[in-house]
């Protein structure tokens, strides 16, 4: 039987009772029935500098098509570069770069937008790079199965179909098989977007020079992770020359999430949030043994290896009191234990002024990121003098939880682009601060 082995396994041991991971021969990481490339196991040994390489290879993607003089979109390259977690520790992080066959017709040198991937889930076989080549993924293996599809792709070909280049992260974890994702993890996805756009100027024979600006895409997870990202430049990455941020139903306050998810769905994404936040801080696992039940471990243990798809197909509609031994929920938990009440509320985005302009989209009828907290996170930006542009998206209420968080991302996405291309070009935008209070 091939399992696949997440690192530190003593810690996801003691963090998920029964896990049961196996040790495999080298190369030989399995995930669902899916074989993770070698190329995804880091090195014993990481480079010093955030940014730096330690690896690339030829990627090819799984839409392609031929154009005049290279292929269309572009020509991929896959990274593996050095970041920092959030415990300041080093980590490898893996992705993918697209040099684009389409010219940049703006002034000045090509941009580059650092693409920060939706929830994919957490198993590394879920990693937004693994999708490229593949487009669809689908395993099994001892009555486990797995899908997982590259929908980022659409957002990724308009960037390229407009000249710009493109570097999408996978995330602390999410193909590099060392250790479990870090899913909405302030720190470790802000460092990774901030690390991606360092390792896709590093890379040798691109169009990308010392001029190129930089934009930052995300919506949902990735929204949260761009959002994190435009905070954290200034202090973490001064040397990135970030010009604007696309940030679409960021999960600004994660206690509010968690309220909102849970019975939705993809209240999976629950587990996914557990399993990393006790491998962030070892310190919480006392309280998952204290709260969780044999049905509980059984979840976050089967949904640490899930893609969105596997979830959604294994745990909607649950609710997490199911999963817990006094009947509450792990919204209730977190109000209740002081330790992750304090720790949720480290993850809190809005509390630092962005750098660059920043647009903050939102649908109105969203109630599995809900619009209000990310309203909030505007307002917070506005109040620490951020040039905000608040987008609402009005639509009907779908019903469903799901289709109203990804209603906005695809009516929306266009002028998404759009407007990102036109600031990477230099044209301004108007901050709508001003008019935020009288916007719903």
């Amino acid at each position: 039987m091939s399992v696949r082995l997440r690192l530190p396994a003593a810690l996801l041991a003691a963090t998920i009772a029964g896990a049961g991971f196996a040790a495999l021969p080298a190369a030989a990481t399995v995930s669902r029935g899916v074989t993770i490339p070698d190329f995804y196991t880091p090195p014993a040994t990481l480079p010093a500098a955030n940014g730096t390489l330690i690896r690339t290879e030829p990627l090819p993607l799984a839409l392609s098509l031929p154009g005049l003089g290279s292929r269309l979109p572009g020509t991929a390259t896959r990274i593996m570069y050095k970041s920092t977690d959030a415990g300041g520790g080093a980590v490898a992080v893996t992705g993918a770069y697209v040099e684009p066959a389409a010219r940049w017709h703006g002034p000045g040198a090509r941009p580059l937008v650092v693409l920060a991937p939706g929830t994919m889930g957490q198993g590394d076989q879920c990693s937004t790079s693994l999708a490229l080549q593949k487009g669809l993924i689908i395993g099994t293996e001892d009555n486990q199965t797995t899908l997982s599809i590259g929908y980022e792709v659409l957002a990724m070909y308009r960037l390229l179909a407009k000249g710009i280049a493109v570097v999408q992260t996978d995330y602390a974890g999410l193909g590099a098989t060392d250790r479990l994702h870090t899913y909405v993890n302030r720190l470790d996805e802000g460092h990774a977007v901030l690390d991606a756009a360092r390792a896709a100027k590093a890379l040798p024979d691109t169009s990308l020079t010392a001029q190129s600006v930089v934009g930052l895409y995300g919506y949902s997870q990735g929204g949260g992770a761009v959002a994190s990202a435009a905070e954290l430049q200034p202090s973490y990455a001064p040397d990135v020359r970030l010009k604007a941020t696309y940030s679409g139903a960021p999960p600004a306050n994660l206690a509010e999430v968690t309220a909102a998810i849970d019975g939705t769905e993809l209240v999976g994404a629950l587990g996914w949030a557990v399993n990393g936040f006790a491998q962030t801080e070892p310190g919480l696992r006392p309280l998952l043994d204290k709260y969780l039940s044999a049905r509980g471990h059984d979840a976050l243990r089967n949904l640490s290896t899930m893609c969105v798809g596997d979830a959604l197909f294994g745990y909607a509609y649950q609710r997490s009191s199911a999963w817990t031994t006094t009947g509450q929920s792990l919204s209730q938990i977190i109000a209740a234990e002081p330790a992750l009440k304090s720790f949720i509320g480290e993850q809190r985005i809005g509390t630092r002024k962005p750098a660059g302009v920043v647009r903050v989209a939102t649908g109105v009828m969203d109630n599995l990121v809900p619009h209000a907290q990310a309203r909030t996170m505007a307002a917070d930006w506005c109040r620490r003098g951020g040039n905000v542009v608040y987008a609402p998206i009005l639509l009907p209420n779908a019903i469903s939880p799901l289709l109203n968080h990804f209603g906005p991302l695809l009516t929306d996405q266009g002028t998404a682009v759009d407007w990102l291309t036109n600031r990477l070009a230099g044209l301004p935008a108007i901050s709508t601060c001003g008019i935020l209070p009288i916007q719903p």
